[in-house]
């Protein structure tokens, strides 16, 4: 088997099975593990994949601006969205970071719902602007455009001030191993800080963002009450739920 069809073989394996093995894969390809190992580092090097301890990762969704994913997946988002609505409750103070999904939920909650909500992102905020029975709070910092968020040390700091009921995460990636990751370090951290602060974690993830990692790590995926997600694999979803995770999907 020539290089290009083996490494072709390794991203049509990995694709189907969420993540591979390096052992694994010397055996089923026939080749030394020192081999798998330099397909794996290539194709590291031309993104199509994530090395990991042992093995590697999918990578998940491109990272796009926020106006552009606004577009994509919608009508599994809302489902999604709708699911987490479920699970909020009046009269308790809410935190929900930036995300597609998190503003698709935000535009779901009845006029008439009472709560505190703080948020760092001003699309979310801004659409919360109509709701009379809600107290929005928005939390300062640099705004990171890509995503639509507050970041940095004044949203960290903020932050220390409250307390809350539920954190809504948006999530970029998350793997039952690596945890929860992002591209940016300044954002793992506000994330990390939001989670702490939160009786409730709930992360809503649409299949593409299930098994992958990215370069900074914002929590275990433990950290997580809820993961509220489409067609996960049953032996992945056992894997969670071992975890003390309830996977909604």
């Amino acid at each position: 088997m020539l290089k290009e069809e083996r490494q072709q073989r390794i991203l049509q394996i990995l694709n189907d099975e969420q993540k591979v093995i390096a052992k694994d894969l010397s055996t089923r390809l026939n080749v030394s593990e020192d081999t798998i190992r330099r397909d794996l580092k290539e194709l590291d090097n031309q993104g199509s994949l994530k090395r990991v301890h042992s093995g590697a990762l999918r990578v998940g969704p491109p990272v796009v601006d926020f106006s552009i994913r606004q577009n994509i997946s919608y009508e599994i988002k809302l489902r999604l969205a709708n699911t987490v609505l479920d699970l909020i409750r009046e009269d308790t103070v809410i935190l929900i970071d930036g995300g597609t999904t998190n503003l698709y939920m935000v535009h779901q909650i009845p006029l008439s719902f009472k709560a505190t909500i703080i948020t760092n992102s001003p699309p979310i905020a801004m659409a919360l602007s109509s709701h009379e029975n809600i107290e929005v709070i928005m939390l300062g910092g640099t705004l990171f455009k890509q995503s639509m968020v507050n970041l940095g040390t004044d949203t960290v700091q903020a932050l220390k001030n409250f307390r809350v009921d539920v954190y809504i995460m948006g999530i970029y990636k998350v793997d039952i191993h690596s945890g929860i990751s992002v591209p940016s370090l300044s954002e793992a951290l506000v994330k990390r800080e939001m989670a702490s602060i939160a009786s409730e974690v709930i992360g809503m993830a649409t299949s593409d963002k299930l098994n992958t990692i990215s370069n900074c790590i914002v929590s275990p995926a433990n950290e997580l009450t809820y993961l509220v997600t489409e067609a996960m694999p049953a032996d992945i979803k056992t894997l969670y739920e071992q975890e003390g995770i309830q996977v909604l999907d």
